[in-house]
């Protein structure tokens, strides 16, 4: 209908013209009472109420038996062909150019030649598992190793892929695996963090705090940061000249004066996850600093994790405070070994084989000691244990001569052990050089699906309510649980 029509109104427009431009308002009226009674305006409110208090947990879609998960990071990407998948073939391709036509590492950097793996492949267990010299001891739980040979990405770069391989995207703003599970399970413990982090002494990961953040979740389900030796947050030991008596009024009124605000800014969940970390950091205190101090293990637990060692001591200790934060109810354990740049991380540009060897040796002991004090304790069945890093490498050289690999992200190995995984076997496989998934190919987010089934959830159904959709860390995507994974 035009809307140039006598008699007009003060406001430019017709009697007519204006009924029929506000009459597509009504509609709205009936959308509104469809979606309440769907329940869409009680899943906005919950949303924001969960802001106010700890997320008490949801109810488990599956019976199982994990209800921790620790996810040892190695940063940087290590090579699939020189830890987890034996690619025999390259020693007849040895020092040949690659004329294949699978796109062959990231953008801009130098091709040399193809690579055979300089370490040695040995079968091990009664599996007969394939896994390099560089875990040795590693190697010697391979009946407990479920080892995926074709997982993908999309994307080639660290920072993205980091991000991918944490909170299922490549783009910042999304929660972490990590905050889906400390939202989906709830916490056990209430003096500590029911999501726990702890990065390299070289740096953190490319991306920073993103990787292990909320998203559009509220901000209480997001990592905290541990340092695995001295005091675990800064700042957590109470002033000189403070006593408790002292500390308890501040604290007291402080929550008073942040109640009245937080009253006046309801929307603010970074705020209600600021009152409650004051309360969480008072109990602190005497937890955290506890749950640190592997002086309280003995001797032999100490050697055990390679804490005798320089080499060996710094992620070992990480790997003695994830079983001691298992002990005490901690839901969610990362580890990253690697940080920085380059050599620093796991990304053998320049020399791929001095780079695994050293970072191999800083955690192959202690991975295998956390596997056994985890069975000693009891609590391997309910622990689910997670390996790897945002992509693998590939099988050409850098440069002629030159013995780094590249990124390669269509094909490489992770690996999971214990509560729920069964183990000793390998899933999928590369083609022979180790360049691409061409069977049982497994997506990032296919591997959330399947830690959410065996932390008990269905990845189609924990969903958070934000932005007018039921959002989820496997994404709009059909995605799948690796079904031969489960025991």
């Amino acid at each position: 209908m035009p809307h140039f029509l006598p008699n007009p109104m003060p406001c430019g427009q017709s009697r007519r013209s204006f009924l029929w431009d506000v009459g597509g308002g009504f509609a709205a009226l009936g959308l509104a009472d469809l979606l309440s009674r769907d329940g869409f305006f009680n899943s906005s409110v919950a949303a924001d109420e969960i802001a106010k208090q700890p997320v008490g947990g949801k109810p488990l879609h599956f019976p199982v038996k994990a209800k921790h998960c620790i996810f040892l990071f190695m940063n940087g990407g290590p090579s699939q062909i020189d830890t987890f998948d034996p690619k025999p073939a390259l020693g007849k391709y040895d020092g040949k150019t690659y004329g294949g036509t699978v796109k062959v590492g990231s953008n801009g950097r130098p091709i040399g030649h193809l690579m055979k793996s300089p370490f040695a492949f040995q079968k091990y267990g009664q599996s007969g598992l394939e896994i390099s010299n560089l875990f040795t001891n590693t190697a010697q739980h391979a009946d407990d190793l479920c080892v995926l040979r074709a997982m993908y990405t999309d994307t080639a770069a660290h920072s993205s892929g980091c991000l991918q391989m944490n909170t299922g995207s490549p783009l910042t703003g999304r929660p972490c695996l990590g905050s889906w599970l400390n939202y989906g399970l709830g916490s056990l413990n209430e003096d500590l963090p029911n999501f726990v982090v702890m990065t390299d002494p070289r740096g953190g990961p490319i991306g920073g705090a993103p990787n292990w953040g909320a998203g559009y979740m509220p901000a209480t389900n997001q990592g905290t940061l541990f340092r695995s030796k001295g005091s675990p947050l800064l700042d957590l030991a109470t002033p000189a000249g403070v006593g408790p008596r002292t500390q308890r009024h501040s604290l007291d009124l402080l929550a008073r004066l942040n109640d009245e605000h937080a009253a006046r800014h309801p929307e603010q969940s970074e705020l209600a996850a600021r009152i409650l970390s004051y309360e969480l950091a008072y109990r602190m205190q005497t937890s955290a600093a506890e749950v640190v101090d592997v002086a309280r293990e003995t001797a032999q637990t100490q050697a055990m994790y390679g804490l005798d060692d320089p080499i060996t001591s710094e992620f070992g200790s990480k790997c003695l405070v994830a079983r001691r934060l298992v002990e005490q109810g901690v839901r969610f354990i990362q580890i990253y070994s690697g940080g920085g740049h380059i050599e620093a991380t796991w990304d053998g540009h320049n020399d791929c084989i001095t780079n695994h060897k050293t970072h191999a040796g800083e955690t192959d002991k202690p991975i295998a000691a956390l596997i056994t004090d985890l069975k000693q304790r009891g609590l391997w069945d309910e622990t689910l244990i997670v390996w790897g890093g945002e992509f693998g490498r590939t099988a050409t050289s850098e440069g002629v001569g030159k013995p780094g690999r590249d990124h390669n992200w269509l094909g490489f190995s992770m690996w999971l052990a214990g509560g729920g995984v069964k183990g000793g076997q390998a899933i999928g496989a590369t083609d022979e050089l180790g360049f691409e998934g061409v069977e049982d190919r497994a997506h990032v987010s296919d591997l959330h699906a399947t830690i959410l089934r065996l932390m008990g959830f269905d990845h189609r159904r924990l969903s958070y309510f934000y932005n007018g959709l039921d959002q989820r860390l496997t994404g709009v995507d059909e995605r799948h649980v690796i079904e031969k994974v489960l025991a």
